[in-house]
C-alpha cells in the first residue's frame, strides 16, 4: 500500500508499505483524508524533538471502516465513515489515574512517537473507533485539531459570565472560539491575520484583534473596562502571545496553554502571586471532546470548505508542507487524499 514518509529535514517520500492484517480486537481502517497538523509541520522543517526519523506523520484521520475482527462490537460496520482517537494511555500513571488519559505520560500520537496514518490503511483497537454515518470522512479529519481547542476551553473551565480571549486563530485557536462561544462566554480574537479574524468573528467572536497592526492592551482596556479578559487561551506558542496571556488576563483569572513554545520564556513572576493567576496547560483531547465537535459539525453551521485552505494527492506532499512552511499564517488545515 501507499504511504507518505517525512525521511528528513524538508524531504518526503512516497513509499509502498504491507498492507496491515488484523488480529484480535482490531478494525482495518481504509484511509480517505488525513490532515498535516502543526507538529507535522515541525518535523518536516527538522524542529519537532520528539519524533525520530524516518516517520510516517499525520493523526486528523477522515476514513471508513473495511473489516472487522471477529471479536469487535457489532456496531462497528465495514462501510462506516469513522475517525480515529490518535492517542495511547497506559492505563497506570498519574494521569490516567487521576481520569485524564489524554495527558497519559507514555503517550504515543500517531505520526509523533509512531507512525501515522498517512497510508492507505491502518489497523487500530476498535476502542479507539469513533464513528457517525451522519459525518463525511473528508469532514472527520478535521474533528481531532478542533476537538484540541474544545478541550483547551473545558480546561478553562468557561462558562456564560467569561470574557475569554483566544490568542491565535488557527485551527486549533478557532475550535477554542466556537468552544467558548457555545458555552455562552463573549470571545475576543487575537491573530495577525484579518481573514482569520473574520472567519472568527462569523464564528461568533464578539471581538476581533489584529495583533500586527492594533494595540492589544489599549484595546483590552476598553473592552473589558480595564479588568483583562477572565480566561486567555494562548494556542500559538511564541514567547511574545506567551507573555501576552500572562500580562493581560485579569486578577483571579485563567491562563489556557496549548502552543508548544520552542524557546525558554521570560516572565513577570510577580504576576502568578499577585493576579493569584490559575496557569493550566492543555495537552490532545477527551473523548468527551471529539463528541462534542461531532455534534457542533453536524448542525451544519460551521463553514468547513474555508476550514479546508487545500485538498493534495500523496505525491503532492512535499509541495503542500513547502507551501505551508512559505506562508504559515495563511494555512488552516491541508488534507492529503487517498481517496
Amino acid at each position: 500500500m501507499k504511504a507518505i514518509q517525512i525521511t528528513g529535514e524538508r524531504k518526503v517520500a512516497v513509499i509502498e508499505k504491507e498492507k496491515p492484517q488484523l488480529k484480535q480486537g482490531e478494525v482495518l481502517v481504509k484511509i480517505k483524508y488525513v490532515g498535516f497538523c502543526g507538529s507535522d509541520l515541525n518535523t518536516f522543517l527538522g524542529k519537532n524533538p520528539m519524533v525520530k526519523l524516518p516517520v510516517v506523520p499525520g493523526h486528523e484521520i477522515g476514513a471508513i471502516i473495511e473489516a472487522v475482527a471477529d471479536d469487535v462490537p457489532e456496531i462497528f460496520k465495514p462501510g462506516t465513515p469513522c475517525t480515529v482517537n490518535p492517542y495511547t494511555s497506559c492505563g497506570h500513571c498519574t494521569s490516567c489515574r487521576n481520569g485524564r488519559p489524554n495527558a497519559c505520560r507514555y503517550n504515543q500520537t500517531f505520526g509523533v512517537q509512531r507512525d501515522g496514518a498517512m497510508s492507505e490503511y491502518i489497523v487500530v483497537p476498535w476502542q479507539k473507533v469513533i464513528t457517525d454515518t451522519d459525518i463525511t470522512p473528508r469532514d472527520f479529519a478535521l474533528i481531532e485539531p478542533m476537538s484540541v481547542g474544545f478541550h483547551a476551553v473545558a480546561r478553562g473551565e468557561v462558562n456564560d459570565l467569561d470574557i475569554v480571549m483566544v490568542i491565535g486563530c488557527g485551527m486549533i485557536g478557532i475550535g477554542a472560539v466556537v468552544r467558548a462561544v457555545l458555552r455562552g462566554a463573549r470571545v475576543i480574537a487575537v491573530d495577525m491575520d484579518n481573514e482569520k479574524l473574520d472567519l472568527a468573528k462569523r464564528l461568533g467572536a464578539t471581538y476581533t484583534i489584529n495583533s500586527k497592526t492594533e494595540d492589544v492592551h489599549a484595546r483590552l482596556i476598553d473592552i473589558t473596562g480595564n479588568n483583562g479578559p477572565d480566561v486567555i487561551i494562548e494556542a500559538v506558542g511564541a514567547p511574545t502571545t506567551y507573555q501576552m496571556a500572562i500580562n493581560e488576563v485579569a486578577f483571579t483569572g485563567r491562563v489556557v496553554c496549548i502552543g508548544y513554545a520552542k524557546t525558554e520564556i521570560a516572565f513577570e513572576t510577580k504576576y502568578f502571586v499577585m493576579k493569584e493567576l490559575d496557569i493550566r496547560g492543555s495537552r490532545n483531547a477527551m473523548p468527551e471532546d471529539f463528541r462534542a465537535v461531532m455534534e457542533y459539525i453536524k448542525r451544519g453551521t460551521c463553514p468547513v470548505d474555508e476550514l479546508i485552505s487545500g485538498i493534495y494527492l500523496p505525491e503532492q506532499a512535499q509541495d503542500a508542507l513547502e507551501k505551508w512552511a512559505a506562508n504559515p499564517g495563511k494555512v488552516f488545515r491541508i488534507l492529503v487524499s487517498f481517496d
